[in-house]
């Protein structure tokens, strides 16, 4: 089924039930025909959303803060119907909230609290940390210790530096300290959900402020597994980039590592075909060593030049004398998000960080 077609017949049915239930003298025929407007079918899903949205708002109050009232009845309402917890159709409900609440800071962040509980306000809440700031960041803080893991979430997620398919926060960009102390609170969270948006939240910082991570990942260090884990994938940019202090912090070089027998099998591959490559590794040291593999593709781009991407193979401990063979598959599949140019690409090993032999192979029509 098309995402699209999450707001159906079905959905808006639905919806229309607990609205009639929760919204003082609304009329669902009158709904349900505003949302069934000539060019519906044609919407995609974000267009039907935010359609969703401004249909909602003429069955509202134009006080906001009574819309606001009606908004977490509708919910309540929802929640008895069993319906939406976590549904991505109802994101027209945080859409609300950001589109006509952005001036009603106080009414706004008790229904984003309330909301992200159902629905997740990430995005929505973004504006609101562009616009108010400081602010923002405090309430976001006092949401750290929210008893709700949802609302938590919000905390670390909703004030990332780089959210991908959301707006970018510069100040955040250019300075994390203010967010810090709400991961801060956050590290040691019992919901993985939690936890693994702080690491998303300490990527992002990395890519702007890398030595702002390499300072909280020496000072959570051992406090945990679950925390060691967040700063493992907190840090995985860096690790991919090759970053000597966060290498130096894992005990991360290459001394005594072996590259033996690297080998490019298909030298030449079509698009829809996969670049098939093995090589050796052997610990040449006296005592055990970690060992991260890794390789590189150095995508072709239309004018000529290259794009590095990374991708990471192991990371193990190998014996002392230990050797073992590695065979790895790159597919050349096309997809929405990537597009292939034709020629010369390359193929790099890397181990611990450190990039070794590199070799050409050719992507045909």
């Amino acid at each position: 089924m098309l995402l699209k077609n999450l707001y159906s017949p079905a959905f808006y049915n639905r919806l229309a039930d607990a609205l009639s239930i929760a919204v003082p003298h609304f009329k669902k025929e009158n709904f349900i025909k505003s949302i069934y407007v000539s060019d519906f079918e044609t919407k995609e899903l974000k267009e039907r959303m935010k359609h969703t949205t401004r249909v909602l708002k003429n069955f509202m109050p134009d006080d906001y803060a009574e819309s606001v009232i009606l908004i977490k009845q509708t919910v309540e309402q929802l929640r008895i119907a069993g319906i939406g917890e976590d549904g991505l159709a109802f994101m027209f409900l945080p859409d609300y909230l950001e589109t006509y609440g952005i001036e009603y800071f106080e009414e706004s962040v008790k229904a984003l609290e309330f909301v992200t509980q159902f629905v997740s306000c990430e995005f929505a809440v973004r504006p609101f940390v562009l616009k108010y700031e400081q602010q923002m960041i405090d309430k976001m803080l006092t949401w750290s210790s929210h008893p709700n893991h949802k609302v938590r979430r919000l905390a670390s997620e909703g004030s990332r530096p780089r959210l991908p398919w959301a707006m970018a926060i510069p100040f955040l960009k250019k300075d994390p300290s203010s967010i810090l102390p709400i991961l801060d609170n956050l590290k040691q969270d019992s919901s993985e959900y939690v936890r693994r948006s702080v690491a998303n939240s300490l990527n992002d910082i990395a890519k702007d402020n890398p030595f702002v991570v390499i300072e909280m990942a020496k000072k959570w260090s051992g406090l945990g597994a679950e925390t060691d884990a967040i700063i493992k994938h907190g840090s995985r940019t860096l690790l991919k980039q090759g970053h000597t202090e966060i290498l130096k912090h894992y005990g991360l070089d290459d001394t005594g590592i072996a590259l033996n027998n690297f080998n490019v099998v298909t030298p030449e591959i079509k698009i829809g075909e996969s670049l098939a490559f093995s090589f050796s590794i052997k610990n040449d040291n006296s005592e055990d060593k970690k060992v991260r593999l890794e390789y590189a593709i150095y995508y072709k781009k239309q004018n000529g030049q290259n794009n590095k991407k990374v991708f990471k193979i192991s990371e193990r401990i190998y014996a002392s004398g230990a050797e073992i063979n590695v065979h790895r598959k790159q597919k050349f599949v096309l997809i929405t998000t990537r597009k292939f140019h034709l020629g010369e690409h390359q193929i790099a090993l890397i181990i611990n960080g450190a990039e070794k032999e590199k070799f050409n192979f050719e992507l045909l029509p």
